[in-house]
C-alpha cells in the first residue's frame, strides 16, 4: 500500500524530519555482529602447522568417511542429546542438510517410504508454521513442494491443525524451528511435542524436519526454553524414524565456516549415509577438528560461548522492547511483538493491515528492515501486518535509533489508514 498524501499532522512533521537525517541503519537479516564472530576468533589459529591428527585419522586426506569425524559426532551428538550413532556432522550450514535430505526423499524416498516422493499421485505437501522462516519456505517451493500452513502459537505449532491435515496421505512432513522460533521466539512444549511423535498420519513415511537452530541461543541464564528430544519421543511414540532434527555452529562459532549437522533414528542415520556417499567422499575434517578442539579448550564450552554471546545479544533485544514499548504504548493501539527468551529475532504485528507501508516508509528514511511479506509462503502476508525485527548485528545505539524510526512509521502508516477508511 502507498500514498503520496500528507496527513499534514504533527507525525508527517516528525517523519520529514527523520528522513532529513539521512540514516543508513539495517534491521533485515539476522546476522550476527563482528563482536559475536571475535569470540570465535580462536578457531583461526587452534590448530598449528602439524596438527592435523583426529586419533589416527589424518584429516587432510580423503578417508573418514561422510558421517564426520567421530570426535565431532560425539560433540554434536551431546548437543542434541543423541548418542553418536545417532548423527551426521556435516559442512556449514544446517539449510544444505536440509535440502540434501528433502531431494533424496522426492528422488528416492525416506527409509519406509512406499515410493520417492516425486512419483506420488500429486505434488507432495509440507506443513510449515506462520509466521516462519522464508529460507524454509524457499527451499520447499524450489522443490516443488505444496505449502499448508498452520499458525504458530505460544507454545509451538498448532497440533489440532496438523492432526486434521495429515489425513491427507500426500502431506509428507511439517518444517518448523522447535525452540526458540524465527521470527516470534517461541518453543514447542513438551505435551505438542509428544503428539507430534505420537500423530497418526495417512502417510506411512510423514516426517518431523526439525530446524533446531537455535537450541542454545538463550538470552537470559534464569529464564529459559527446554528443549525437546525429538528423535527420543518419536521413539517412544512406536514411530522411531519420524524426527529428523537439524542445528548448526552458524550462530555460535563462525556463520560462513562453521558446521551443519543433523539427528534421527541409527536406521535413517543409515539410510541417508548411504545416499550422502554417492555424491561426496566426505565433509570438512579440518574445520570440524578445528571446531572439537576449539570447544575442548572454550571455557565451559558450548555453554560458555552463548553465555558471552547472551551477554551481546540480550540488551539489543532489550533495546526493542524498550523503544517499542515507550513510543507504541503496549495496549496494542499501533503494534503488539514478542519479547522472546531467545533466537535471533522479533515478531512483531501491526494493529492494522500497514506491514507493507511501514517498511516502505521505513526504507525511505533509511531504515531497512526484511521485507513486509517474507514470513509467510511465497512473500505474501495475507494480513499485512507482520514484520520481522532482527537487531542481532546493529550495535545497541543503532538498534534504538532504528527502532524510534520504526516506531514513527508504525504511526503514520496506521493514520495514513485510518484517514483513508474515513
Amino acid at each position: 500500500m502507498t500514498t503520496s498524501h500528507p496527513t499534514g499532522n504533527s507525525t508527517q512533521a516528525q517523519y520529514d524530519a527523520l528522513k532529513a537525517k539521512n540514516l543508513k541503519l539495517n534491521m533485515q537479516r539476522g546476522q550476527p555482529s563482528d563482536a559475536d564472530f571475535d569470540l570465535s576468533n580462536g578457531l583461526l589459529t587452534i590448530l598449528g602447522e602439524g596438527e592435523y591428527m583426529a586419533g589416527k585419522l589424518d584429516t587432510r586426506n580423503y578417508p573418514g568417511g561422510v558421517q564426520g569425524l567421530p570426535e565431532a559426532r560425539e560433540l554434536f551428538g551431546k548437543y542434541l542429546d543423541v548418542k553418536a550413532a545417532n548423527t551426521i556432522v556435516w559442512n556449514n550450514a544446517s539449510l544444505e542438510l536440509q535440502g540434501f535430505v528433502l531431494t533424496a526423499a522426492l528422488l528416492h524416498g525416506l527409509k519406509g517410504s512406499p515410493k520417492p516422493w516425486i512419483r506420488l499421485e500429486g505434488k507432495p505437501k509440507m506443513i510449515v508454521t506462520v509466521p516462519g522462516y522464508d529460507r524454509h519456505f524457499l527451499l520447499l517451493e524450489t522443490l516443488g513442494f505444496e505449502l499448508l500452513t498452520v499458525e504458530m502459537q505460544d507454545d509451538g505449532p498448532d497440533v489440532d491443525a496438523i492432526e486434521k491435515l495429515v489425513s491427507d496421505e500426500l502431506v509428507k512432513g511439517l518444517l518448523f524451528v522447535p525452540t526458540y522460533s524465527n521470527p516470534g521466539g517461541e518453543s514447542i512444549s513438551a505435551a505438542k511435542a509428544q503428539r507430534l511423535a505420537g500423530l497418526k498420519a495417512a502417510a506411512p513415511d510423514f516426517t518431523i524436519f526439525a530446524d533446531d537452530a537455535y537450541r542454545v541461543h538463550h538470552l537470559f541464564e534464569d529464564d529459559r526454553d527446554l528443549p525437546v528430544n525429538l528423535v527420543q519421543l518419536c521413539a517412544e511414540a512406536g514411530h522411531p524414524d519420524r524426527a529428523v532434527v537439524f542445528a548448526s555452529t552458524s550462530k555460535i562459532t563462525l556463520a560462513g565456516a562453521g558446521l551443519g549437522f543433523m539427528a534421527s533414528s541409527e536406521a535413517n542415520i543409515t539410510y541417508l549415509s548411504k545416499l550422502l556417499n554417492a555424491q561426496s567422499i566426505g565433509p570438512n575434517k579440518v574445520e570440524q577438528l578445528r571446531h572439537v578442539k576449539f570447544f575442548e579448550q572454550y571455557p565451559g564450552g558450548v555453554e560458555g560461548l552463548m553465555r558471552r554471546h547472551a551477554a551481546l545479544l540480550a540488551p539489543k533485544f532489550q533495546a526493542v522492547h524498550d523503544v517499542l514499548s515507550a513510543e507504541l504504548g503496549e495496549g496494542g493501539q499501533y503494534a503488539s511483538w514478542k519479547s522472546p527468551k531467545g533466537g535471533y529475532f522479533v515478531s512483531l504485528d501491526t494493529a492494522l493491515p500497514v506491514a507493507e507501508r511501514v517498511v516502505e516508509l521505513a526504507e525511505q528514511a533509511g531504515v531497512s528492515l526484511t521485507p513486509a511479506g517474507a514470513t509467510y509462503p511465497g512473500g505474501k502476508d495475507p494480513h499485512n501486518r507482520n514484520i520481522r525485527l532482527s537487531p542481532s548485528r546493529p550495535p545497541v545505539a543503532e538498534v534504538r535509533e532504528a527502532m524510534q524510526a520504526v516506531a514513527l512509521c508504525i504511526k503514520l502508516a496506521s493514520e495514513e489508514y485510518r484517514a483513508q477508511q474515513a
